[in-house]
């Protein structure tokens, strides 16, 4: 009897060994963590550089138990990309049903003061996962641009620079799709009525719009240059928007527009072309877009830039006036010997 109880005893306990040694290994705090806490999983990584990406930001206390408990939850055969953030204190099971579970944080993702899909690219191979030529790819690919109903010329305008909250592994596809969806939640039914009312799509606010941000960097004048060219497109008067010319040029460091300059032949030259040309020369930012939809009504049809070079224009009702002032900024061009 004394033997039983004694081998009742001693199983007892390793059984409270083990269930301790258990505990220990699957909820015991683990993780120690000092900074923010982030790491980033690439695609295709494997739980020895998950494992390494850990060791080397100082989070793990004890490697040898979080490999175990890994092993026990499968969680090499699961590793899934992401940007996580490890909390302090954290236990092993905690870790890695994190991680497993795929359950990773947003990325604060902004753009501003883009012209072209290529600046685009860079700034989401910089802050997201996505390859940069993969990007463009997407972007260019006609099949998409048509099914979210744009031309390939007009895509950009789909674009709105903004802050987004995204996956740091989104793909392209789903970025592109992202956007479509905030391009259709900023266009209400009060920005498209008062769209309408200018005689203008969406698409053509913010063509207009990419010009009128490129023209000057007062935003006082963003409304009252809109006005001058909406009055122009009523007209049928060619817009003549120096910014259009240097898209087609591809060289938007022109501070002096020549006649050579006005005689591409290209649907960008609006000097040449009634109209808008047929896509945006930049992502126009937000209040740009807003200032376009309440423009300003009046009757000018020309502005000029300040002989002062304070960045601010000369508005005119007449090509006589508007001439004057021309005169006036050619010299004073002359004078600090810009010459294209």
């Amino acid at each position: 009897m004394k033997k039983i109880i004694r081998i009742g005893f001693i199983l007892l306990l390793l059984a409270f060994f083990a269930g301790g040694t258990a505990y220990y290994f699957i909820y015991w705090p683990n993780i120690q963590v000092k900074d923010k806490g982030i790491i980033y999983i690439q695609k295709g990584d494997s739980f020895e550089t998950v494992l390494t990406t850990l060791q080397s930001k100082g989070y793990v206390e004890n490697v040898y138990t979080l490999r175990k408990v890994a092993d026990w939850k499968k969680y090499p055969a699961y590793i899934k990309s992401g940007r996580y953030r490890i909390q302090n204190g954290m236990s092993n099971n905690a870790l890695v049903n994190l991680l497993r579970s795929g359950n990773q944080e947003a990325v604060n993702f902004t753009f501003h003061n883009v012209r072209t899909f290529q600046q685009l690219a860079g700034l989401v191979s910089h802050q997201l996962e996505m390859d940069s030529l993969a990007f463009l790819q997407t972007v260019q690919n006609p099949e998409i641009s048509r099914e979210l109903g744009f031309s390939q010329e007009n895509f950009k305008a789909m674009f709105i620079p903004n802050t987004y909250q995204l996956y740091w592994n989104i793909t392209p596809r789903d970025f592109v799709y992202k956007m479509a969806g905030e391009y259709k939640k900023f266009w209400n039914t009060a920005r498209r009525e008062k769209a309408a009312q200018a005689g203008l799509s969406p698409e053509e606010v913010i063509i207009l719009a990419s010009i009128v941000e490129e023209e000057t960097i007062k935003p006082e004048e963003y409304p009252i240059i809109a006005g001058v060219y909406i009055n122009r497109l009523k007209k049928d008067i060619p817009l003549a928007a120096c910014p259009t010319l240097k898209y087609a040029w591809g060289d938007f460091t022109l501070q002096r527009i020549l006649t050579k300059h006005t005689e591409i032949d290209s649907p960008y030259n609006t000097y040449k072309y009634l109209g808008l040309p047929p896509g945006p020369v930049r992502l126009p930012s937000i209040p740009v877009i807003d200032a376009v939809l309440n423009y300003q009504k009046h009757d000018y049809l020309f502005f000029c830039a300040k002989s002062d070079f304070s960045g601010g224009h000369h508005f005119s009702r007449t090509l006589r006036q508007h001439n004057q002032y021309a005169r006036q900024y050619h010299e004073a061009l002359n004078k600090k010997r810009i010459y294209q």
